[in-house]
């Protein structure tokens, strides 16, 4: 699928150059996995993806979209307030 490197957290016994082609890279894939991680983490907690209670792989799907939708909703508004005067 052309993936070429995948980093996860070193384990013991194993080599930076056995994950990733280069430190460079390793490091820039470590980086975008814990923003990601991060990411995951806050729409778990202000939009309740903890936990779907909708059966269904289609539910699921539309349960995930939904939350996605609503914090860009959320996010537009913000960015929004802000850049109206006071």
């Amino acid at each position: 699928m052309g993936v070429r490197d995948a980093v996860f957290h070193k384990g013991k016994g194993l080599g930076v150059a056995e994950m990733a082609s280069s430190p460079v890279a390793y490091g820039k894939l470590l980086r975008f996995r814990a923003g990601m991680e991060a990411v995951v983490s806050y729409l778990k907690r202000r939009f309740g993806l903890g936990r779907c209670n909708w059966r269904g792989l289609e539910h699921f799907r539309a349960y995930v979209l939904s939350a996605v939708v609503t914090h860009n909703l959320w996010v537009t508004a913000l960015r929004k307030l802000k850049l109206k005067p006071a």
